[in-house]
């Protein structure tokens, strides 16, 4: 099996313009598709921006709605599938969420945010209520996680259990945190043999710093690709045979003893 291309888009776009992140997008797709990327990551709420407070619930919409589909038409446009962020709308709540869409534009997977960071989260969306999140793509499986969720061992071995092999991230990852860029997400994808894909925004917006530092961490623990903390697109590759290769050398979930893990939980 091929490796998968996987381009990281680390930009916060404009907070508050649809329009003009749409366009980012498509750039990046663009390139993307130059480069040979069967897959385009994009960060946390970027289809809105993160700091934009009071305008979520008006910006907010349906994993179907009119977001989803000029995503889908970007993805169809440039042959590639696209995962991005946004504001969510079920009903009267608002979730934090992340959405895959195919090449052909087919919406593969959504997921909603399970641990909401901070005041500003918490007071403008409601956690979601499913920890595993996956799809199929080129053969890959792929799950779905949101910055702060990736921070609780749990959510990850969880993906590791259900069989996932490239674990999306999208983040909104601000100072003074930059250690869980640095050091938390090559730990957390050798720990649990897993490629693991952390997509920030960058700079300044509202009372946020964002520190970049976007990566694709591979199972041996090493950093395969590596932003700066400026506007970039990363380029890297999930590798099908050398996960299996790594599976088979370090054997973390074939030695696990879950009758000794109760009170954990």
């Amino acid at each position: 099996m091929p490796p998968l291309r996987t381009v990281l888009l680390q930009s916060s776009g404009r907070p508050g313009d649809v329009a003009a992140n749409l366009k980012v997008l498509d750039e990046a797709a663009a390139r993307a598709a130059e480069a040979g990327a069967g897959l385009l990551v994009c960060p946390e709420l970027f289809l809105t921006g993160y700091a934009i407070g009071d305008a979520v619930p008006r910006l907010a919409e349906p994993a179907d709605g009119p977001g989803a589909a000029a995503v889908a038409e970007i993805a169809v446009r440039h042959g590639l599938a696209v995962h991005y962020g946004y504001p969510e709308r079920s009903g009267e709540l608002v979730h934090n969420s992340a959405q895959l869409i195919g090449p052909d534009g087919t919406r593969l997977a959504n997921y909603r945010k399970t641990h909401l960071f901070g005041c500003f989260e918490q007071e403008h969306f409601t956690p979601g209520d499913r920890p595993v999140v996956q799809a199929e793509l080129d053969g890959v499986r792929i799950g779905l996680l949101i910055c702060y969720d990736v921070e609780f061992p749990e959510n990850v071995r969880a993906h590791a259990l259900a069989g996932t092999d490239l674990l999306l991230v999208p983040t909104a990852q601000m100072h003074p945190f930059q250690f869980v860029a640095e050091s938390m997400i090559p730990v957390r994808a050798f720990e649990n043999q897993m490629y693991l894909a952390y997509v920030n925004r960058t700079g300044p917006e509202g009372e946020f710093e964002f520190v970049g530092l976007s990566s694709l961490a591979g199972p041996d623990g090493t950093v395969r690709a590596r932003a700066g903390r400026g506007e970039e697109l990363v380029v890297g590759e999930v590798d099908p045979e050398f996960l299996a290769a790594s599976r088979r050398a370090n054997p973390y979930l074939l030695d696990r003893r879950p009758g000794l893990y109760g009170s954990l939980t």
